[in-house]
């Protein structure tokens, strides 16, 4: 069983800011000075090839962002101009068409291109202009990151800066190393808003997540309207972890979020914990109990207490209905039915319900997705075993990998961002152990599980869990600087997996992170730039 514990909002907050200060103090330090053009291959995620060469592109007043394409392309080309006006001060106008004779960045998509599939690109810089092509759009919004990355770290503030704004001259050609790449954040043991969401998308955009898994149900609340249904969200949304004021999403709200998850090429899949983590719809629905009578609100952080009644017919219709509304809202392949820590459901009535659980989400016309001990419960075909376990050698999760289940790893003691870095972490958890900067970014998910056909591996995720986690600044505080050793984990070839590297990039991002307002943790075993 899961060991949870909480801290008072104040007291965490406290505790974070000393632990930010006494974090710098130990870790360790590079140089101050940063060079002017940063090389191409100083990104994260790591790009699968780069040749250097050639002159830098130096943005200036005259620069102008050309886009060639849908109004998608377009879409993508005023993103970039808005994360470039304030810092820079120049006008970046985006324009249609043009032959590329006159100096700025211009965004294409071309259908002619071999090996980019569905996210790849190609960025091309010299001295009078950088050009990112790809075939898909979704291409393109990756090769603008890139760009960013490229650029200093200043570019990111939201105030004017001096520059000078040069790409260096060469050549990216990238493409990810799984299709899924994903983080989850768990709104349901605290809830957090939609521009609080809005803003952890954007920041894993800039390392090519692709995935946002919304954790929409636990014993301590349920975050989203169901019509039907309504005092899932009414009552079972109105308390969190530790008895405060919870919350949740009206269906608007959900749509708000997807819609600017997909303007960021992040697909939402929701998860409606089940059968066990249900004490909030217990509470609110009488009737989905075994006994008829509702349990109180639950803002402790036990876990495995509470189950749905695989006997009643009630607990398939309330499960189609949610199932039903939240398919209609949610245009990506999947949905989440959680499964894990089922300890007061019998094996039997696991299956039983497991069984019948998929089945209504495939009725509704989405992808089975749970945690790993979805296996034992008869995974249907085409169905996504989420895996977070810690040792690597649970042999059922093999044998269904064996037989065509496709995993999607997410080990609590490398992946899990809610893990404390060490003993004096005021935030986040320990059952899975203490989890560094390093033991995070060490690890491959093709050899994790042994056993595990490579072919099974679907991709990554980083869940970070809210027991102890209250507001943005908490949430960032733990998911920064593990997050992106994780998202080039999901994207890199394997071979440019090596920590001495990852690390002295890692370190340049640390500037970065400040110009967009993450208080990141400075471990010491990166060698953040002094000052």
């Amino acid at each position: 069983m899961r060991q949870h514990r909480t801290f008072p909002r104040l007291l965490g907050s406290l505790l974070l800011v000393a632990a930010a200060g006494i974090s710098c103090v130990g870790a360790t330090h590079a140089p101050a000075a940063t060079p002017s053009v940063r090389p191409l291959d100083q990104i994260i995620p790591a790009p699968a090839s780069v040749a250097p060469g050639g002159s830098a592109y130096a943005l200036t007043s005259r620069t102008r962002i050309q886009v060639e394409g849908s109004r998608e392309v377009r879409a993508i080309g005023s993103y970039l101009a808005g994360v470039l006006r304030p810092s820079t001060g120049f006008r970046l106008p985006v324009t249609a068409g043009g032959n590329g004779s006159q100096d700025g960045i211009r965004l294409r998509i071309s259908a002619y291109e071999k090996g980019f599939g569905d996210e790849g690109y190609r960025l091309v810089s010299g001295a009078h202009g950088v050009t990112i092509t790809a075939r898909k759009p979704a291409g393109l919004f990756h090769g603008v990151q890139t760009l960013r990355q490229l650029l200093p770290a200043s570019v990111e503030k939201d105030t004017r800066q001096s520059g000078p704004w040069k790409i260096a001259g060469g050549t990216v050609t990238d493409t990810p190393r799984y299709s899924y790449r994903g983080a989850m954040i768990d709104v349901s043991r605290h809830f957090f808003t939609v521009e609080q969401v809005k803003r952890y998308v954007d920041q894993l955009a800039l390392y090519k997540i692709n995935k946002l898994h919304l954790h929409l149900s636990d014993d301590q609340g349920w975050r989203i309207a169901i019509n039907s249904w309504p005092r899932l969200a009414t009552y079972g949304g109105s308390t969190a972890v530790g008895g405060g004021k919870g919350g949740y999403y009206t269906q608007a709200d959900y749509k708000e979020i997807v819609r600017y998850a997909a303007s960021r090429y992040l697909e939402v899949v929701p998860e409606i914990d089940t059968p066990s983590h249900t004490n909030a719809a217990l509470a609110s629905y009488a009737e989905l109990n075994c006994d008829g009578v509702a349990p109180p609100l639950y803002t402790g952080t036990e876990v495995g207490f509470s189950s749905l009644c695989a006997g009643k017919p009630v607990t398939y219709d309330f499960m189609d209905d949610v199932v039903r509304e939240l398919a209609a809202i949610t245009p990506g392949a999947y949905i989440h039915i959680g499964g894990d820590e089922a300890h007061s459901t019998s094996h039997e009535d696991y299956r039983t319900y497991m069984e019948k659980a998929q089945a209504i989400v495939q009725k509704h016309g989405k992808t089975v997705m749970g945690w790993h001990q979805l296996v034992g419960g008869s995974p249907v075909k085409g169905a996504v075993a989420q895996y977070w376990g810690t040792e690597g050698d649970e042999a059922d999760v093999v044998a269904a990998a064996k037989a065509g289940t496709k995993l999607v790893m997410s080990p609590a003691n490398r992946a899990y961002l809610d893990m404390k870095y060490d003993a004096n972490t005021p935030l986040g958890q320990d059952w899975a152990g203490l989890v560094e900067v390093d033991t995070s970014y060490n690890w491959d998910p093709a050899t994790f599980l042994k056993g595990a056909p490579a072919n099974s591996i679907l991709g990554v995720e980083a869940p970070i869990w809210t027991e102890t986690l209250t507001n943005s600044d908490e949430i960032e505080f733990m998911a920064f600087p593990r997050l992106p050793g994780i998202a080039e984990l999901g994207w890199s070839p394997v071979s440019t997996h090596n920590w001495d590297a990852y690390k002295t990039r890692l370190a340049q991002q640390g500037p970065r992170f400040t110009a967009l307002g993450i208080d990141y943790y400075r471990s010491p075993v990166v060698p953040w730039p002094a000052g």
